[in-house]
């Protein structure tokens, strides 16, 4: 599994599992939000990537 801005560079790596992360410049969090925002934001990415660690495939998917 992979957290990432670039799905397109994911895929050609051959990663199976592919969550888009929130920006280039900072992919797993959002220095503009407040702190409490910034929290959930990060909760719902970690949450995405349980969710494609659990969920079977068969082919590469960007969840």
């Amino acid at each position: 599994m992979l957290i990432c801005t670039l799905t397109s560079i994911a895929q050609s790596v051959g990663a199976n599992r592919i969550v888009p992360a929130l920006g280039i410049p900072h992919p797993l969090g959002d220095p503009s939000l407040s702190a409490g925002d910034e929290r959930k934001k990060r909760r719902q990415l970690v949450q995405k990537a349980l969710q494609a660690l659990t969920t079977p495939i068969s082919e590469q998917t960007i969840f």
